[in-house]
């Protein structure tokens, strides 16, 4: 089986301060990790994932995430936050033994 969640509903963070937005998991397999932002009045759109190779995935909009194996987590991280950041933000997880998936969301 496999899970995805997001430790905090809601993250404060100053412009210009660094964000990060913690992400951990559990699955059965090799995970296939992904994030998502939902701007104001817009659809989802796609950041990132991981699927094999770095650990440190660079994405769209200045975001990185890092695949950390040992604490089943993928954080996604800006060094220097925007207002326009504001954002819902979803974690999603494939576990490739099983091909389910499962998301969490996360308002910013």
């Amino acid at each position: 089986s496999q899970s995805v969640g997001i430790t905090e509903d809601q993250v404060t963070v100053a412009e210009g301060n660094p964000l990060t937005v913690k992400c951990t998991y559990s699955v059965s397999g090799n995970p296939y990790l992904f994030w998502y932002v939902q701007y104001p009045k817009q659809g989802l759109q796609f950041l990132l994932k991981y699927i094999t190779g770095d650990n440190l995935v660079k994405g769209s909009y200045g975001f990185e995430a890092e695949f950390n194996k040992s604490q089943t987590s993928f954080h996604l991280k800006k060094p220097s936050a925007l207002v326009s950041d504001s954002a819902l933000y979803f974690c999603a997880v494939r576990d490739t033994l099983i091909g389910a998936a499962g998301g969490a969301e996360h308002k910013l």
